[in-house]
């Protein structure tokens, strides 16, 4: 009897190697590592839907203006786009979703509004609008989720009240109207982003008496690296937030209103998207690792000592390299 050989396991074995172990020439990479964490978050994965839903926004009316000119131009039968409505079908899921995702949004703010009064901004003013802020948020997110829950049938839109109406005992029916819960829940919504520009006006002078007393102390001689650094990350993220308030301010003033001011939906598309990239943008330098201090400079050695120091620091790094196998 013959005795079998190992080839045909090992050629499986360097098979299996090569497809289920081919992540193994993948290259570490901060940026899919920083993306993980981010969209690990609520507010990171909110942000990223929130970008992929204006952007259909705009694709949708893109095909459907193709497809009227391809019809024209005699390119296609039909003037009416297929793509276009699986587009809408597409956002309309994942705004959807994100509605449903806020069901827990109060818990922020309660946490919010909780720290702010254990720490209080730099000024009064700040206080106050930040306070209204908060309290607006605790009016919009219930009425947000009324309004998801009896659209959707979970809720029923009519209720008799468990209190009888004054001493006649008789109990007065109560009717929940999805639209008007949504309007009043984007209007408590277009309270926050009003208050937001005040808000935004006092981090510019802040920031801006940040700057020159910063300056004063140094007497002249310029601001460090560092200081420049700092001041360069508040700054962009102050403009950040001015850029995001821009593009909400237009949708909470038409969903706040019956008739709603903007006709064509495209606008608001631009408008959530220009929202959306900057919210994005912010969140993602938020969650950034911070980029470690650069190494002291080595001191220069003395003419004495310079040629036998060179000589022992290249025997130092020789055989830390070749003992680790660390690369410079």
């Amino acid at each position: 009897m013959s005795r079998p050989t190992s080839k045909p396991i090992l050629t499986a074995t360097k098979l299996n190697d090569a497809i289920l172990g081919c992540f193994a020439h993948v290259k570490p990479s901060e940026t899919l590592d920083h993306l993980v964490r981010y969209l690990g978050t609520w507010s990171g994965s909110d942000k990223f839907f929130m970008v992929i839903q204006y952007a259909v926004k705009l694709i949708a009316p893109f095909l459907r203006l193709r497809a009227r000119l391809q019809h024209k131009a005699g390119l296609r039968q039909s003037p009416e786009s297929s793509g276009a409505a699986a587009y809408e079908k597409f956002g309309s899921v994942i705004g959807d979703s994100r509605t449903a995702w806020r069901i827990w949004g109060l818990l922020p703010i309660f946490q919010w509004l909780i720290s702010l009064e254990r720490s209080p901004p730099a000024t009064r003013s700040l206080l106050t609008v930040e306070r209204l802020q908060g309290w607006s948020m605790l009016v919009y997110y219930p009425l947000e989720h009324l309004s998801y829950l009896v659209s959707h049938g979970i809720l029923p839109s009519s209720f008799t009240s468990p209190f009888p109406l004054f001493s006649s005992g008789k109990r007065k029916p109560i009717k929940l109207d999805a639209g008007k819960l949504s309007l009043w829940s984007t209007r408590a919504w277009a309270v926050y982003v009003f208050l937001h520009f005040v808000h935004l006006w006092e981090d510019r002078k802040l920031l801006i008496a940040r700057g020159r007393a910063l300056k004063k102390a140094k007497g002249g001689a310029g601001l460090s690296i560092e200081e420049k650094r700092d001041m360069g990350a508040r700054w962009d993220a102050f403009w950040s937030e001015v850029v995001v308030n821009l593009g909400n301010l237009p949708l909470t003033i038409h969903w706040s209103l019956e008739q709603g001011i903007i006709k064509n939906d495209a606008w608001v598309g631009v408008f959530g998207l220009i929202a959306a990239v900057s919210s994005f943008r912010s969140g993602w330098k938020a969650t950034a690792l911070p980029t470690p201090p650069p190494p002291p400079p080595a001191p220069a050695p003395t003419e004495e000592k310079d040629i036998a120091i060179t000589e022992k620091v290249k025997d130092g790094v020789a055989a830390t390299v070749n003992g680790t196998g660390y690369e410079l």
